[in-house]
């Protein structure tokens, strides 16, 4: 244990680094450089110095000044320690000509200044180049509001550590990126380069030329490093920035008198969606109808609202417009489905009108209407009960057929009266099983009625009304004739439809039970008088 500690401490005083800073190195991964490149500068501290003690102020003159990355090692050779900190700034030219680096001095100790040749030209010694950007405007002439597609490619020449590619800039007009990344590789000029794709649709505001600026790439790459005499070689990672060049694109006006909603596509359909294996409708059944509209090359905000106007006869719940956006074939296409359940409330022949949406076709230069046309449908109600004949007559039987149907009445006639005498109590009862008997029904049905109207759900409340309504009046009772039963019933009908084949989402209306079982009480309640008037006349 005591050898251990006389050699940790051997260690420790042999080891132990210089008390002061003694040298500041300061250099560039190349010069010279064209006006539109960027060059990473490299400053090395032979000592452990805190990452804000180097000021890169000055060099904000005759450059911009990018991320900036600091890194510490410490190597030990020979029972030597060597400390070291290391600075990496992204530097652009801001003009061209001859600009200069200044020294930079931490604790006395300062750097050499450094002299950078920038050319004229874009690009200097381009095979030497790790990336580069490339933007290409796939429509050069749009009309306002018309996408345009701006296809950007990232040429990666070396490993990518990380990196950002920020969108292109237009004032003037709306651009966001459409789809997912696509990941490659392509040969430029006998020189393999990992290729990352990406696709942006750009919607002019108004018209004349606009100028879009190219978008920016600033990451860091693994380059090798110099091996300085050793047999092994590794890579580091370097920070780099780069930028395509800006583009310009003329933007035209809608034509002069022009009307309504602006849409500008390569193709616009409408489709319709309706029951085709039912020829009639019943008053009071709900019809889903769906409408989509389709647009090619086109952005959804572009897309007009759509207007499906109905005769006063049909009321029309609509539901909320779904829009989106998706790409086939590489085209943008945008769509807007509005869905609507159309409830008759009269009998007869009715026409939904025709549907259209006015187009600008980019192509032809001319205006175009995409159509549904208009449809008929028939509309009837309830099948009526079949009225029992105020006379009916009776075929008279054959002549040979009295004996036998004599003897037969005569035999029933004697067999009721001997019935009669000995089952008085109990025939005199019967009728008022019977009424108890329907009471009972009645009662159940309303009992089903009142459960339903406790819930959320519209259509069982309907349907539980239409029941306990028809048996209490023994008759066919619609939802039609319901509603002129009184006037509170109908408009606790009409409320419960509203809400079932209404919008659906945050803020509608929810179907109210508590008002069509207070409703219907009220009714029974109001013709309770006759009710009893109409049962005493029949009881002897």
């Amino acid at each position: 244990m005591v050898r251990n500690l006389i050699l940790g401490l051997a260690l420790y005083f042999f080891t132990l680094p210089g008390w002061a800073l003694d040298r500041i190195e300061a250099t560039v991964d190349k010069n010279p450089v064209g006006r539109d490149e960027s060059l990473v500068l490299t400053v090395i501290a032979d000592d452990e110095v805190e990452a804000n003690r180097l000021d890169t102020s000055a060099l904000l003159r005759n450059f911009l000044v990018g991320r900036t990355s600091v890194s510490r090692s410490t190597r030990i050779i020979n029972f030597n320690s060597e400390k070291e900190t290391r600075w990496q700034v992204l530097l652009t030219p801001r003009t061209t000509g001859t600009l200069t680096i200044p020294a930079f001095t931490i604790d006395g100790v300062s750097s050499a200044p450094i002299t950078v040749d920038v050319s004229e030209q874009d690009q200097v010694n381009r095979d030497a180049q790790y990336l580069y950007v490339e933007g290409e405007l796939l429509t050069p002439s749009v009309y306002v509001g018309q996408l345009a597609l701006y296809k950007v490619k990232l040429y990666l020449g070396l490993d990518l550590q990380r990196g950002e590619l920020s969108a292109p800039q237009m004032v003037g007009a709306q651009i966001k990126q459409l789809g997912e990344d696509k990941d490659g590789s392509d040969i430029v000029d006998g020189r393999r380069f990992r290729v990352i794709e990406r696709m942006y649709g750009i919607i002019p505001d108004k018209a004349g030329t606009l100028t879009m600026q190219a978008p920016v790439f600033e990451g860091d790459v693994l380059v090798p490093a110099p091996r300085n005499g050793g047999m092994f070689s590794f890579n580091e990672s370097r920070p780099m920035r780069t930028s395509g060049k800006d583009t310009a694109i003329e933007v035209l006006d809608k034509p002069e008198g022009w009307q309504g909603h602006w849409l500008v596509a390569n193709l616009v359909a409408l489709k319709e969606e309706f029951p085709q294996d039912i020829e009639e409708f019943a008053v009071g059944t709900p019809i889903t109808r769906s409408v989509t509209l389709l647009a090619s090359n086109a952005d959804e905000t572009s897309l007009p609202s759509l207007n499906l106007p109905l005769p006063p006869e049909l009321k029309s719940y609509p539901e909320k417009p779904e829009t989106k956006s998706f790409l086939r074939e590489g085209q943008l296409v945008a769509q807007l489905r509005l869905t609507q359940a159309i409830v008759p409330t009269e009998v007869g022949t009715f026409e939904l009108p025709a549907i259209e949406v006015p187009w600008w076709n980019p192509h032809l230069k001319r205006r175009e209407i995409a159509t549904i046309p208009s449809r008929t449908i028939r509309v009837t109600g309830p099948a009526p009960a079949a009225p029992l004949p105020a006379n009916a007559e009776v075929a008279a039987p054959s002549a040979a057929y009295w004996p036998w149907l004599t003897a037969f009445l005569a035999l029933g006639w004697l067999a009721t009266a001997l019935g009669w005498a000995m089952s008085a109590k109990r025939t005199s009862q019967q009728p008022v099983a019977t009424v108890q008997s329907q009471s009972q029904g009645v009662s159940e049905l309303k009992q089903q009625l009142a459960r339903a109207c406790q819930g959320s759900d519209g259509s069982a409340m309907l349907s539980a009304a239409a029941d306990y309504l028809s048996a209490r009046y023994g008759t066919n009772i619609t939802l039609d004739k319901a509603r002129a039963l009184s006037e509170p019933l109908g408009n606790a009908l009409g409320q419960i439809q509203r809400a079932r084949f209404g919008q659906h989402g945050a803020g509608n209306e929810a179907p109210d039970g508590g008002a069509l079982i207070a409703a219907i009480e009220a009714l029974e309640r109001k013709s309770s008088p006759n009710a009893a008037a109409s049962l005493g006349e029949l009881n002897p």
